[in-house]
């Protein structure tokens, strides 16, 4: 009997969704192989012990029932703890390309700000499910914004500006979705111009208002700030239609195009296999985001529908943002791309998100 009901539940993950970031897996590794033997197999293997881990996660998520995160306060107490966490991060934290965002933990590091989004998602989620019909009240706006100055703040001084920007824009989409007025977006939007312009003139470093200032001519220092935007747009054109071959990517193989393994992965991968590559790594998260969302459809209640979008929301987040900032379209924020990029955290968290997703589908409308 208990075999029985494991098999069941185990067939009701959606394969399809499963199937759609199997090849972005795949993207990601052949990108990091190494093509000879001098330049050593580090992050290959690494990263394919980090994807074997999350598919644990994934797979032992899903056959939890995540009902009991509805009417608990364990999320609160989960957020209370993040918040001292991120604190204590800023205080003793790893500093790792000018950013104290991780902690080493000996044989591998954390990024705490990683597993935070998928807790703010759920965090969010519980809040407008119980709130969406007086969601129209702008100070559920305020509250829930609560949610996400606290350790959107935290993160941003770290130095993490692409972090803290996931954060405000999971909330953004989220309240979007949970039915806010027209009236009260353009007050939220004005709130972020405002908030934009003071964090311009007082908070922002010199070198991230040289990257914004870059991001709108990397030509005007090639050499320095503009490198890294430059050598990544180089990369991509130069891949075309059909791109130069897997291992023959010269501004990723040669050096010339910096952390292609992480910040650049889009860049090299689109340098080795063209338009053609990229238009299939683009169907494949559109297919992703998809699935994700028809999941979220199904859900029983308004907090597994909201919970299913704000996972779209992450992961799209990352997806727009990692590919915007290759092109030259947007700010370096130094985002990875997801399934793709080299490191465990954002890995695990993402799966650990779709396992959620996968277990909310045993009492599922569709169940």
């Amino acid at each position: 009997m208990v075999k029985s009901k494991f098999k069941l539940s185990f067939l009701r993950i959606d394969w399809l969704l499963t199937a759609s970031f199997i090849p972005l897996l795949g993207a990601g590794l052949i990108t990091m192989r190494p093509m000879m033997e001098s330049e050593g197999a580090y992050f290959f293997n690494r990263q394919v012990i980090w994807i074997a881990v999350s598919f644990l996660i994934f797979f032992f998520f899903s056959q939890v029932d995540w009902s009991f995160l509805k009417n608990s306060g364990l999320l609160l107490l989960l957020f209370g703890i993040a918040v001292c966490v991120l604190l204590v991060l800023f205080l003793i934290g790893e500093t790792i390309r000018g950013a104290s965002s991780w902690f080493d933990l000996v044989f591998f590091s954390v990024e705490p700000a990683d597993p935070i989004k998928l807790l703010i998602i759920l965090v969010l989620a519980k809040y407008f499910t119980r709130r969406h019909i007086e969601i129209a009240r702008f100070r559920h706006i305020l509250i829930s914004g609560f949610y996400i100055v606290l350790p959107s703040l935290l993160v941003f001084l770290q130095p993490d500006f692409g972090s803290a920007s996931v954060f405000v824009l999971i909330w953004l989409g989220m309240i979007l979705v949970s039915g806010i007025s027209k009236k009260h977006l353009l007050l939220v939007i004005l709130m972020a111009m405002i908030i934009f312009a003071t964090s311009w003139m007082f908070v922002l470093k010199p070198y991230q208002k040289e990257r914004v200032m870059v991001f709108m001519n990397p030509l005007q220092d090639p050499r320095g700030a503009g490198y890294n935007a430059l050598q990544s747009m180089i990369a991509i054109g130069s891949g075309q239609v059909w791109g130069k071959g897997l291992g023959y990517g010269t501004q990723s193989r040669l050096a010339f195009l910096p952390e292609y393994r992480t910040d650049f992965i889009f860049a090299a991968f689109a340098e080795e296999w063209g338009l053609t590559g990229v238009l299939i790594v683009f169907f494949c998260f559109g297919f992703l985001i998809w699935r994700i969302l028809k999941n979220a459809q199904n859900g029983q209640t308004n907090f597994e529908r909201l919970f299913g979008i704000g996972i779209a929301i992450f992961i799209m987040t990352h997806f727009v943002l990692h590919t915007g900032m290759n092109m030259g379209i947007l700010p370096i924020t130094g985002l990875n791309m997801p399934f793709m990029s080299y490191g465990g955290s954002n890995m695990v968290t993402i799966f650990a998100g779709l396992g959620i997703l996968m277990g909310m589908r045993r009492y599922s409308q569709n169940a």
